[in-house]
């Protein structure tokens, strides 16, 4: 339809138009933290994720869960807390549970440079309305089976994520194991990781899985050891 039309026509900004001077400079900080989060935000990551390991392209893919258009949705009432977060609470979230790190200065250099970034993605478009390829793409509600994942882990998502789900950090994320997500993180959720898996991955062939197969890998995966989150530990 319409929306998915305008999504497509979407073209993302290039970074060598960010300006000169010293919101450019944050602009392109949070560039940086955003696709090597370890690196740039070293104190504050637990694990070998990025950013851009679960939003596709330094958040730019529609249906890959694009940051474009999410500033100006925030703040926000989010059922996981029961109440209204604002857009840097979200973000310290994902450093929280997907990155299994710890809070950010609001203030700081590293959540300021995100939102700048996420809010120069975002210049083109209407606050307070969602980007039209916002979020996942919607798939049925289905039963993954773990067994048949497992052989099509093997065929298809083995060659760079590795036998073990271990992926060649930074450019690979791991997907268990002490380098990946928390089992508090939201792809730790199987429907959430399978429309993920259906539409972006693997990333030469997207959108060549069933969502049937989708929700089998994302089974498999869940199957396996994600770090334990207790949000004490992440304060």
């Amino acid at each position: 339809g319409q929306a998915a039309d305008s999504a497509k026509a979407w073209v993302a900004p290039d970074p060598a138009t960010i300006p000169a001077g010293p919101l450019g400079d944050s602009i392109r900080l949070g560039l940086h933290v955003f696709n090597e989060t370890p690196k740039y935000a070293e104190r504050y990551v637990g694990n070998k994720m990025s950013c851009t390991h679960c939003h596709i392209d330094g958040g730019t893919v529609s249906k890959g869960m694009p940051m474009v258009g999410l500033p100006g949705i925030f703040p926000m009432y989010r059922d996981r807390e029961k109440t209204v977060i604002t857009f840097e609470e979200r973000i310290e979230q994902c450093f929280q549970r997907s990155e299994t790190g710890h809070r950010v200065p609001n203030d700081g250099p590293e959540m300021t440079g995100l939102v700048a970034y996420a809010q120069w993605l975002s210049k083109d478009q209407v606050t307070g309305r969602p980007f039209p390829g916002r979020a996942l793409v919607n798939l049925p509600e289905l039963n993954g089976d773990a067994a048949k994942g497992s052989q099509i882990y093997v065929e298809q998502c083995a060659i760079c994520h590795g036998a073990e789900g271990a992926g060649k950090p930074p450019a690979v994320p791991a997907l268990w194991g002490p380098d990946s997500y928390s089992d508090g993180a939201g792809m730790n959720q199987i429907p959430k990781m399978a429309a993920f898996v259906q539409h972006n991955m693997p990333q030469n062939q997207p959108d060549s899985l069933t969502p049937q197969e989708a929700y089998d890998v994302a089974a498999y995966i869940h199957s396996k050891p994600h770090t334990v989150f207790n949000m004490k530990d992440h304060m």
